[in-house]
């Protein structure tokens, strides 16, 4: 495929590598020539210099028949116009970049729709999404980049006093908005139906719209494990997103913040959390404060650097699991060996989402479960689909597959049996591994 990517920054430079390493044709535009001499030097790209955001630019550069343009520079608005311009000059998909929750989150308006842009972006966000399902449970599903972040799948085993026990799914009364997707027994998975119950020893994979999900993981599973202690280093606005993806009664966390300014922004903001002016990686303050009690640090500062030091020095001083958000890719390598436990890069998930959007396949597998018995497909419901229009209930799946999320638009849920799919919806279906092509007709996903 044909991409430009306007803006030659680390979310540019990551994604032209990649892209370029699947076998895409890329040209990265960029106003600066040394980042332009610095791209064209280490990899197989076309360059151009110039204003991404100008239409005459675009043209030159092959915007006028591109299969995607990627607006990635430092600037939030110059993405947002770039983006809407490149649908004019004719590009086929464009993505923008953005910074601030304002474009990202619709407030006021719904930027993507209005603009005609195909997906806006935030590594910021994505990427405290992923670190907080990292933290919710180490054996998360990671399904974020199907549903942003409102719909929650995880694999736990079933506690030996779980209510749910000997109860059959259609008498377990789940909450509005969850399925259980799968059953692990004595080393077999399965599909379950109305009439099966848990067992002691049981792993399962539940799925839920986030507002329903814990309720629901308590019939399975006793979380009397206490509140896990997240001390949080920087409070950049993905401090800020991490902390409202972990406000429940589960995590009990401590932000520090060196601004005084912003850590008065960040106490108004998430009342639920404790905010201290301080520096975690001031010995005084590490000890005043008993940061090596707390079960997980996480490094959030914009200096990778700060973020390693920070995370190792943590580590040595007794916390248990420590995480750095690093921004280059230079690192992503070394940190391990340095004694961090889980590496977090922006690039890395905007990438990711990037090329998720490429890939045009109206059938994708996203993930093996359950040791690779059980699969989880995105699928797009195509327009003479047999499924469209009917109610769920009446929906005659393949053996044992189940449909877990419907997204429509900007819009995802777990749905119920009433549930009806539209054409263009995309589905989240599990079930069964290898019976992919029963699938695809069910779904007219040729």
């Amino acid at each position: 495929m044909n991409v430009i990517i306007c803006g030659a920054g680390q979310v540019g430079t990551h994604a032209a590598e990649v892209l370029v390493a699947a076998g895409h044709d890329i040209t990265v535009i960029d106003t600066d020539p040394e980042r332009l001499r610095a791209v064209a030097d280490t990899m197989d790209v076309a360059t151009y210099c110039g204003n991404g955001a100008e239409a005459a630019v675009q043209r030159e550069a092959g915007g006028d028949h591109c299969d995607l343009l990627l607006a990635a520079t430092g600037s939030d608005e110059v993405n947002l116009l770039t983006a809407t311009i490149a649908k004019g000059v004719g590009a086929t998909k464009t993505i923008a970049r953005v910074h601030h929750g304002s474009f990202f989150e619709h407030r006021g308006l719904d930027y993507r729709q209005y603009l005609s842009i195909d997906r806006l972006i935030c590594p910021e966000y994505s990427t405290a999404l992923a670190i907080a399902s990292t933290l919710r449970n180490p054996g998360a599903l990671a399904i974020e980049t199907f549903a942003r972040g409102a719909i929650q799948m995880q694999q736990f085993p079933v506690s030996d006093n779980a209510t749910a026990i000997g109860k059959p799914l259609s008498e377990l009364s789940l909450p509005l908005g969850t399925r259980l997707a799968a059953i692990t027994r004595n080393r077999e998975a399965f599909i379950p139906e109305a009439s099966s119950a848990v067992q002691p020893g049981d792993t399962v994979i539940l799925v839920g719209n986030a507002s329903a999900f814990q309720e629901a993981r308590k019939l399975f599973h006793d979380d009397k494990l206490g509140r896990r202690r997240v001390v949080l280093m920087g409070g950049p606005a993905m401090a800020v997103w991490l902390c409202r993806a972990l406000h429940d009664r589960n995590f009990s966390i401590r932000l520090f913040e060196t601004d005084h300014q912003r850590a008065e922004e960040l106490a108004d903001k998430l009342d639920w959390v404790t905010v201290l002016q301080a520096s975690p990686t001031d010995r005084n303050v590490f000890e005043e404060e008993h940061i090596g009690q707390a079960d997980v640090f996480v490094a959030l500062r914009g200096d990778d650097e700060d973020n390693i030091i920070a995370s190792v020095l943590a580590k040595s001083l007794g916390v248990t699991q420590v995480i750095a958000v690093v921004a280059g890719s230079t690192y992503l390598d070394l940190v391990y060996h340095l004694g961090v436990d889980r590496v977090f890069s922006p690039s890395v998930v905007a990438t990711t989402e990037i090329q998720m959007t490429l890939d045009d396949r109206p059938l994708q597998r996203l993930s093996s479960l359950a040791d690779g018995v059980v699969d989880a497909y995105r699928v797009r419901v195509g327009d003479d689909a047999p499924v469209i229009g009917k109610a769920l209930r009446e929906v005659k799946l393949t053996p044992h597959w189940i449909v877990a999320a419907i997204r429509r638009g900007d819009r995802a849920w777990v749905p119920g049996p009433d549930d009806t799919l539209q054409p263009t919806d995309t589905a989240l279906v599990i079930g069964p591994h290898g019976r992919d092509k029963e699938l695809k007709k069910l779904f007219a996903a040729g």
